[in-house]
């Protein structure tokens, strides 16, 4: 009998840190689906099959950290230094999860909720292609969150607001990216204002 490979590990970092300044209330806490936004995005990325599971805090963290799901193993990360921009939380969580043997990681925003049919669809995609970087596409446009190659995390490391964080890493490898079609029609969504968040709730029909 021939010997199975082994199954592809691929974690995620969710990214709940910032002080929402625009929105004027804990982003990570909006109601979402009868729960908070946290853990219906800490749920949708456990079911879709993503772990080790990073969830970086930092403004509010004790009430966020309230907020997570008790059921689901995950690694809470305090970023002390949140107010410096979101590539400090980036930078945090991959490092909780430099040495642990995964194959890639989702790097998530608390105000990008997904469902988890989405997220599952973009990771058995990496699995299968094993490109440098996966991102999900609506109709042709490329959204969010992506997904990374393990063989980028020392580049994720090096992310700062001066090099526009994430976009750096795009741009420098942007050649090994897959663009995987799915229908979740939150894939192009950020929440950031109170309308932005209403019409985000009628585009998932809650």
């Amino acid at each position: 009998m021939a010997e199975e490979t082994e199954k592809p590990r691929v974690a995620a970092v969710l990214l709940a840190a910032g002080s929402s300044t625009r929105m004027g209330e804990p982003k990570a806490l909006l109601p979402w689906g009868g729960q908070p936004l946290i853990a219906h995005q800490v749920s949708a990325l456990h079911e879709a099959g993503y772990g080790p599971l990073v969830v970086v805090l930092g403004h509010d963290a004790e009430r966020v950290a309230a907020a997570l799901p008790s059921h689901i193993p995950l690694e809470q990360a305090v970023n002390a230094r949140y107010e410096q921009g979101r590539t400090t939380s980036i930078v945090l969580g991959v490092l909780r999860l430099i040495e642990a043997a995964v194959d890639g990681v989702l790097i998530a925003s608390v105000d990008q909720p997904r469902s988890a049919g989405m997220l599952r669809t973009l990771r058995e995609a990496f699995e299968r292609e094993r490109p440098r970087i996966a991102v999900p596409s609506l109709e042709g446009r490329p959204g969010h969150p992506p997904l990374f190659a393990r063989e980028l995390l020392p580049a994720l490391l090096k992310v700062s607001e001066q090099t526009e964080g994430l976009r750096q890493v795009m741009r420098d490898f942007g050649e090994g990216r897959l663009l995987v079609p799915v229908d979740d029609p939150l894939t192009l969504t950020n929440l950031n204002t109170h309308e932005e968040y209403e019409a985000a709730l009628k585009l998932a029909g809650g």
